[in-house]
């Protein structure tokens, strides 16, 4: 989790809590250190945030406290909840606990209630790395970063191959999801399925001053709107 992201967990939880939160309760939650704890609380006191206690004591969020509301219609409620729920369709794990974090967040304004719901059924493999699966986390980590990614992976025709890839986007579909990448084995653009991953290891390779261009040239090639799963058969 990044710094920013990671301090305004830091205000949620406080915010929730009912009795002083101890330094190791919030490293726990937010996976961290609790030199990095201390670090944040500090940071967060510097910005005038009214947290308050210390180490071995646990610290609290002065009641009152409160980060500016969002302003949302009710249709634009009601988008934000069904779209939040269906992405329990797409096997990505980490954007699946984001979005009950979202939910959480967003619906304490006013929310649908059970007027709307979605189905559970249906939607991508979820990416348990305990079971082997490659988490989605990792693709969209090397997308957004424009990480070369080390990708091992089983077509339906080649077999088992290894390459490196420039990824450039993740294709949710309801029944699988799809990388986009520049693949440096083949030299053109493919869509490789993450339920034929058998492993990806993200390089410190980076191709970010040619991401933009290699997106283009993809989105220009009808990469942007498939729907479907062109290209696997040929990876």
């Amino acid at each position: 989790m990044e710094r920013t992201g990671r301090l305004f967990e830091v205000i949620q939880i406080l915010r929730a809590a009912s009795a002083p939160i101890r330094a190791e309760d919030l490293a726990e939650k937010l996976e961290v250190s609790k030199r990095t704890i201390y670090r944040d609380i500090a940071a967060l006191q510097g910005m005038r945030t009214p947290i308050e206690g210390e180490a071995g004591i646990g610290y609290m969020l002065r009641k009152g406290y409160d980060l500016p509301p969002l302003n949302f219609d009710e249709e634009e409620l009601e988008a934000l909840y069904v779209g939040l729920s269906l992405l329990m369709r797409t096997g990505d794990g980490a954007l699946q606990e984001a979005a009950i974090r979202v939910c959480r967040k967003v619906m304490e304004c006013r929310s649908p209630g059970d007027r709307l719901q979605v189905a559970p059924w249906g939607g991508a493999p979820q990416d348990d790395p305990e079971q082997g699966c490659v988490s989605k986390g990792l693709l969209r980590q090397a997308v957004r970063e424009s990480r070369k990614l080390h990708l091992t992976y089983l077509g339906p025709d080649s077999g088992e191959t290894r390459r490196i890839l420039r990824p450039l986007a993740l294709i949710y579909n309801v029944e699988t999801t799809l990388l986009a990448a520049w693949c440096e084995l083949r030299g053109g653009f493919r869509h490789f399925r993450t339920d034929r991953m058998l492993c990806a290891d993200l390089l410190d390779d980076s191709f970010a001053s040619e991401a933009d261009i290699l997106r283009k040239l993809w989105i220009d090639q009808g990469g942007g709107v498939l729907g479907d799963e062109e290209g696997v058969a040929s990876a």
